[in-house]
């Protein structure tokens, strides 16, 4: 393990919230938009999106068998990737509005199924994970320049 692990693994940390932070703004910047994709040859409205993180180290046991090998000294793991941004599947939001000009003949209109609250906390909880690796960040900064003080 080099000395930069804690920053290597962070940094991954680091990466991976800012994009969900950037998903989070491209559902809200989309919330109102009907005209998203063509599915053959119709309309539809925009569909929210979410970010899928695993561990780099994906089996357990693989952290156990490296723990038990070299005594637990081995750190807890190597960050986190970002696999995959997913689509939900949640049905699109009817909204009665007959002067929409993407209104059915009955006035409903497909809206989004981006809902501004869930959004809103993802991104409090993107933005607070993204705090508190920036702190480890710095902390691991001071300790490693404080290793170097210390060789002078």
């Amino acid at each position: 393990m080099s000395i930069f692990h804690s920053m290597n693994t962070t940094a991954s940390a680091l990466t991976a919230q800012r994009l969900r932070m950037d998903v989070v703004s491209s559902n809200m910047a989309n919330a109102d938009t009907t005209r998203a994709k063509q599915v053959d040859g119709k309309w539809m409205p925009y569909s929210r999106k979410m970010v899928v993180m695993e561990p780099k180290e994906s089996q357990f046991s693989n952290l156990l068998q490296k723990a038990m090998n070299t005594g637990g000294n081995q750190g807890a793991g190597n960050g986190v990737k970002v696999t995959k941004i997913i689509e939900d599947d949640t049905p699109p939001q009817m909204v009665y509005d007959p002067e929409h000009p993407d209104a059915n003949e009955d006035g409903y209109v497909q809206m989004p199924n981006v809902d501004p609250l869930k959004e809103m906390v993802d991104l409090m909880s993107a933005t607070r994970s993204y705090e508190a690796n920036v702190t480890v960040f710095n902390a691991s900064k001071s300790m490693l320049m404080k290793a170097l003080e210390i060789g002078k």
